[in-house]
């Protein structure tokens, strides 16, 4: 667990020293550093989503993971959870806390990052690739806490749960993924961030929470194909001879 908590640490840094520094800055800079995180966060997301060896698989992920996550009103359920801190804490407007919740949780939890560092971090104690990402998220969090304000810091406690989580079952998780499964799982969450990106330059309010399921549908999909695979390839062998 010492990489997630690293990880807390330096989003609790950035999000206070973003939130003191975004205060003091005008209306027209803090914009400008949002759109600077909006490019940021799509060029981030494209870059995840190129990893796919297979976009069809992509493609149905996001597909039924979008409306498993609808059905399942993921994203309603992550919006009162930020509703819910903000009252509990009396924080600012709610709905700017509350987009920095959300925004901050999903960001700083959906990448490879985040799930092949905890489970390094949870079999081995090696927690580089999480003091990595801790950095990273540190300067992310200075930038979001100065747009979005307290609700970044909050998303700490997703960090822990998530992250925390994997580590603690590492062992286990380890068994189940390919590197064909990280690949695609990774290219799912890319275009989950791509979504974020989007939200954050206000072109269209994607309800990104909702595809959270995406994660768990493409691996899976992965995993089933190559379980197909081999009975595929022997009807076709039959059927040739």
């Amino acid at each position: 667990m010492v990489g997630t908590i690293i990880n807390i640490a330096t989003v609790s840094a950035g999000s206070v020293l973003g939130v003191v520094l975004g205060n003091r800055f005008p209306q027209r800079i803090q914009e400008i550093v949002f759109d600077a995180l909006g490019l940021l966060t799509l060029f981030i997301g494209f870059q995840m989503a190129f990893k796919t060896e297979n976009v069809l698989i992509v493609l149905g992920a996001l597909l039924a993971g979008g409306i498993t996550g609808e059905l399942l009103r993921i994203e309603d359920r992550l919006n009162r959870i930020g509703e819910f801190l903000q009252r509990t804490f009396s924080m600012e407007k709610q709905k700017k806390f509350v987009e920095g919740f959300v925004t901050a949780s999903l960001l700083f939890c959906v990448g490879p990052m985040a799930i092949l560092g905890s489970i390094r971090d949870g079999l081995t104690g090696d927690y580089t690739l999480l003091a990595i990402k801790s950095m990273l998220d540190g300067f992310a969090s200075l930038g979001f806490a100065s747009a979005l304000g307290w609700g970044v810091l909050f998303s700490t406690l997703t960090i822990l749960a998530f992250q925390g989580s994997i580590t603690l079952s590492a062992a286990w998780i380890q068994k189940l993924l390919t590197a064909s499964m990280v690949n695609e799982m990774t290219a799912a969450g890319g275009l989950i961030i791509v979504g974020i990106g989007i939200r954050l330059l206000k072109i269209r309010d994607i309800r990104v929470g909702n595809f959270l399921p995406a994660l768990v549908i493409a691996p899976a999909t992965v995993f089933i194909l190559d379980q197909v695979k081999p009975w595929l390839e022997m009807v076709a062998s039959i059927k040739y001879k």
